[in-house]
Order: structure tokens, then sequence, then C-alpha cells
């Protein structure tokens, strides 16, 4: 019935913030940066994966109204909008180094678990991201 998942969204405040911290700290590539008129369609991908998208949508028209946008940008700065992207790289602790010397702030250093090795941050939006080293099987 479905051959993939080719765009996800999460909210974010200010999209060229959004820009510096997803391509600029984190290596993500631009994918589609369009005004619309009616707003900014802006998509960012791992490179070389353009097939999945991810929406960075500032809260607003065409899909609310701005009493209901403010309360999502109030959620979005707790932490409370269940919006979260999930990465996975071959050396967590290699990938948690590198972006710590770009400024990315950390809510959870590399851990061993059994599925593998993560670790957390947010955003500045209040978006959680986990990184993960899946455990190698075989």
């Amino acid at each position: 019935m479905f051959n993939a998942i080719t765009l996800s969204q999460i909210f974010v405040t200010d999209q060229d913030e959004a820009l510096d911290f997803y391509v600029g700290k984190l290596g993500f590539e631009v994918k589609v940066d369009q005004d619309l008129g009616f707003m900014r369609w802006l998509t960012v991908c791992v490179p070389g994966e353009p097939g999945r998208e991810i929406l960075l949508e500032k809260p607003g028209p065409p899909a609310m109204d701005e009493a209901t946008a403010s309360q999502v940008r109030e959620l979005l700065a707790k932490g409370a909008t269940g919006g979260w992207i999930g990465l996975t790289t071959d050396d967590c602790r290699k990938t948690y180094e590198q972006l710590l010397a770009k400024g990315v702030e950390f809510t959870q250093e590399p851990t061993e678990r059994p599925y593998g090795i993560d670790c957390g941050l947010r955003d500045p939006f209040g978006n959680a991201i986990r990184i993960n080293q899946p455990v190698r099987v075989g």
C-alpha cells in the first residue's frame, strides 16, 4: 500500500535560526526553500537521503489561527509538542564530540543501551532529537 515515509514535520519559531541549526550545526542539506506567499515551505534532509524530508514549519496560517499558533509556540518552548527526530550514526561518541565542538547543547551524553549507544539533545525550539548508534547484529 505505501512505499516510504517521505515527509515529516516539526514546528520551529524561526526558520532562519532553524536553518543555522539543522544545516550549519547538524549538517543537514536544504531540500526545498520556497516562499509560497502564505507560508515558507522549508525542508531539510540528511545528505544522501533526499527521499526523506523534514518540514521546518512555523506555527501559524494557513494551518492554524494566531491564537492556536501562540499556544503551540508556548508548548514548543517547553518541549511539550511531542515533536522529535531520531537519527542514526555509525559512531555516536564521535558524532557527540563533533556536535559539542559546534556548540550543540546536549540533554544526555552517549549512553550504552541494549539497542545501541544513544544521546539526546533539543533543537533551539524545544524539539527532542535522539542520536543512535544501533547494535551491530551478526
